[in-house]
Parts: C-alpha cells; structure tokens; sequence
C-alpha cells in the first residue's frame, strides 16, 4: 500500500470503510474494499493498543468486525464467478 492511500485510510473512519466493504456489490471491487477496510481496522487496534483507558467495546467490535472480513474474503474465494472476474482468465481454459 502506498503512503498516499494509508494517509487516505488515516483520515477515513473504520466504520465507514467496514461499511463501504459490506455495501459494495460489484464482485470486482470487493477485494479492494474489503483490503481497506482491513487496513483501517488493524491501524485503529494499533493505535487503542497505545491508548489508555477502557476500550473494551470498540475493541470488540474491531475482532468481529475482522472475522466478517475474513468470512466475506473466503467466500468471494470459492465463487467461482467470483474467482474469474478477480483473476481476469477464462475458465474454460483450464479444461
């Protein structure tokens, strides 16, 4: 990821990123939102890590809201559309 797009996630909530990944319905740019929203919430545990005082419930959220993510990414895995639209090649060709 480059600085510019880490700077753009900085300033971006999780929440709205989580959201935009969730919504997203074009199968081709879900990886990319899915990534960001990622990225989003692995900086924010970062920075509530360094942070004190009682975090608990956003924690919270930030460990389910990755393990949707993670559900999310595993099933654009094994569609198969989904795989071919990602990849770019034809399917018939591996026959």
């Amino acid at each position: 990821m480059n600085t510019a797009t880490c700077k753009a996630l900085c300033t971006q909530s999780w929440k709205d990123l989580y959201q935009a990944a969730m919504c997203e319905s074009n199968v081709n740019k879900l990886p990319e939102r899915i990534a960001d929203a990622e990225t989003a919430l692995i900086m924010r545990a970062r920075e509530l890590f360094y942070t004190s005082g009682d975090r608990f419930e956003e924690e919270e959220s930030l460990d389910d809201a990755m393990c949707v993510l993670n559900a999310l990414r595993s099933s654009l895995k094994r569609r198969p559309s989904a795989i071919h639209s990602a990849s770019g090649s034809d399917s018939s060709r591996s026959a």
